[in-house]
């Protein structure tokens, strides 16, 4: 049995495979993501003393984001003032956010061959346990854009505060080609 689980997992881990890629047939991300009539923001301030992305060698990592709506903090505790639906929601808007921003690092999405990975800081009561799901408001949307090449490790955890009071951050690694 075990190594019929390994044969799987080698299956979902490779390269090319992502759970949403049947739903990606553009090959172009912006044509991807006007078709989801999604327009990407441009760069947020840093609210500190941080730069919103850095770059070396071929993998580019944005600082982490949080979640905004009518252009302020998304502010909210998972399990008190939120559910689920609702964080799922705040990272998915999160998402739009990160890819604002890393278009602004490699000029073009294109360029992106991998999302690598994608951590997610979820404030939440210490009894709220579904942080994954509210995470796959953003996961679900880079491999909606990306197909494989957003297949992506990850990683959610829950969190007594956020920045502001926001009610998720997340921060991304992606890597680009030439």
């Amino acid at each position: 049995m075990q190594g019929a689980l390994h044969a799987v997992w080698r299956w979902f881990a490779r390269a090319d495979f992502h759970p949403l890629s049947v739903y990606t047939t553009a090959m172009n991300i912006y044509d991807t993501l006007a078709a989801l009539n999604i327009t990407l923001p441009p760069v947020a301030t840093p609210a500190a003393a941080y730069v919103p992305f850095v770059q070396t060698g071929n993998l580019v990592f944005l600082s982490g984001h949080i979640a905004k709506k009518d252009g302020k903090a998304w502010v909210g505790q998972l399990g008190a003032t939120m559910d689920t639906a609702e964080g799922k929601l705040a990272a998915r808007a999160i998402a739009i956010d990160l890819l604002g921003t890393l278009h602004a690092a490699v000029g073009d999405l294109n360029r992106v061959t991998r999302i690598v990975k994608l951590m997610s800081l979820v404030n939440s009561t210490g009894s709220f346990t579904e942080q994954h799901l509210v995470t796959n408001g953003a996961s679900e949307l880079i491999g909606e854009i990306f197909g494989a090449k957003g297949a992506h490790a990850r990683s959610a955890f829950g969190v007594a505060q956020i920045p502001m009071g926001a009610c998720v951050e997340i921060e991304m690694i992606a890597e680009v080609g030439a």
